[in-house]
């Protein structure tokens, strides 16, 4: 029962139970705590959260690991294997699970919503397919293999860890410099190949009508700084009446990754528009979110509400731009510009690896429409003969 149990999920033909839960403390070390079913914590799970974040990693990180530590108890619950027996046999059950299996987060219930994994005819982007990504996949080995290191290191899991590790990989990025590119390496078994794919930037030929969109001041003034700064969604609604230095033109910002206050570039247009909204909907607190909500009780936006703008155009222009692609438009804005260095954007960008910013230096077919053209309809050039020759003595070596 159990061989045909572990087959059965491998395929995605079986269901997970979805019992156990991740709750979220009134402690900071751990945020974060995994329940099992009978809603009491997982004595493994807890001191492995804490030592994240003692770490100093963000509440975020924690919830992330926690939901993915609770599938993996799920898996093991089902199976009937303590955690500390676990194989890589339960490890190869769980990435064939991970492979087959729809996701819920891409159930859609409208009907004439895009096929999963179809491509946009007007962006040239491809919608999330139906299941988990290779990314996604990779992240949950990540998180167990963290897990039972853990454990090993204090003694109190087992010796050799159910997750296939890569020696090649980590000797490749052992000694490596950020500057450097990632180099080659073997992938560990059951890891997933991720296909490398370029980022995609809003084309200024569509940058018009998606702008046109936008339907208030305040979406107006989110998406100009987006694209002038360069900004994450998270960290551009973070901003205060405080962080907004108007005659300089910087705006302050919570760095995601250093966690560091830090300045970046606003255009003069952004601070018009987002002049514009707070006259009309009038100044914050000083270290209240500028960006707020329109309808019901005054609050911050939050990135989902920012994010259903996004979409709310989306549908209106028949696209599938995302938030995300505001931050990859000023790369390739700035990347491709020959008054900037490399290094200033990689600067302004905050990117800990030049070969990131290295990305986003490429022309793109939609970007070159009139220059190209301009090359079709440009008459083919005519051999001539210089002056002096005779065309008889010609025709007569070469032929024609």
């Amino acid at each position: 029962m159990t061989s045909h149990l572990r087959n059965q999920l491998m395929e995605g033909r079986a269901v997970l139970p979805r019992v156990g839960s991740v709750v979220q403390l009134e402690t900071q070390h751990p945020a974060y705590a995994v329940l099992d079913p009978a809603g009491s914590p997982v004595e493994s799970v807890t001191p492995y959260l804490r030592d994240l974040a003692l770490n100093d990693n963000s509440p975020a990180t924690s919830r992330s690991y926690a939901n993915d530590l609770l599938r993996w108890f799920r898996f093991l619950w089902l199976l009937n294997v303590t955690w500390d027996k676990a194989t890589e046999g339960e490890v190869a059950v769980i990435v064939g699970w991970l492979r087959t299996a729809p996701n819920p987060q891409r159930r859609r219930t409208r009907p004439d919503a895009p096929q999963p994994g179809s491509v946009n005819p007007r962006t040239g982007k491809r919608y999330l397919k139906a299941g988990y990504a290779p990314a996604t996949i990779n992240h949950a080995l990540t998180v167990v293999s963290s897990f039972y290191d853990f454990h090993r290191d204090l003694g109190n899991g087992p010796l050799l860890n159910p997750v296939p590790v890569s020696e090649a990989r980590r000797r490749a990025l052992a000694h490596r410099s950020p500057a450097e590119a990632v180099p080659a390496f073997r992938r560990s078994r059951l890891r997933q190949r991720v296909p490398a794919t370029e980022p995609r930037a809003i084309p200024d030929v569509m940058w018009d009508e998606f702008f046109a969109a936008m339907n208030h001041d305040r979406d107006r003034a989110a998406v100009l700084l987006y694209v002038s700064s360069g900004a994450r969604a998270s960290e551009l609604l973070g901003v205060t009446p405080a962080d907004v230095d108007w005659p300089a033109q910087i705006v302050y910002v919570v760095s995601k990754g250093t966690k560091l206050r830090e300045p970046i570039p606003a255009s003069p247009q952004a601070l018009v528009v987002l002049a514009a909204y707070l006259d009309a909907m009038g100044m914050p607190a000083p270290h209240e979110p500028v960006f707020r909500t329109r309808r019901g009780p005054d609050k911050p936006l939050t990135y989902w509400a920012m994010r259903r703008v996004i979409q709310r155009a989306d549908d209106r222009l028949g696209t599938n731009w995302s938030l995300h692609d505001l931050r990859h438009t000023a790369a390739e804005r700035m990347a491709n510009d020959p008054n900037l260095t490399l290094v200033e954007v990689r600067a302004i960008l905050r990117h800990a690896d030049l070969a990131t910013t290295g990305r986003y230096l490429h022309a793109r077919v939609e970007d070159l429409f009139a220059a190209l053209q301009t090359h079709y309809q440009r008459p083919r050039l005519q051999p001539a003969i210089a002056p002096g020759y005779d065309p008889d003595d010609f025709r007569a070596v070469f032929g024609g």
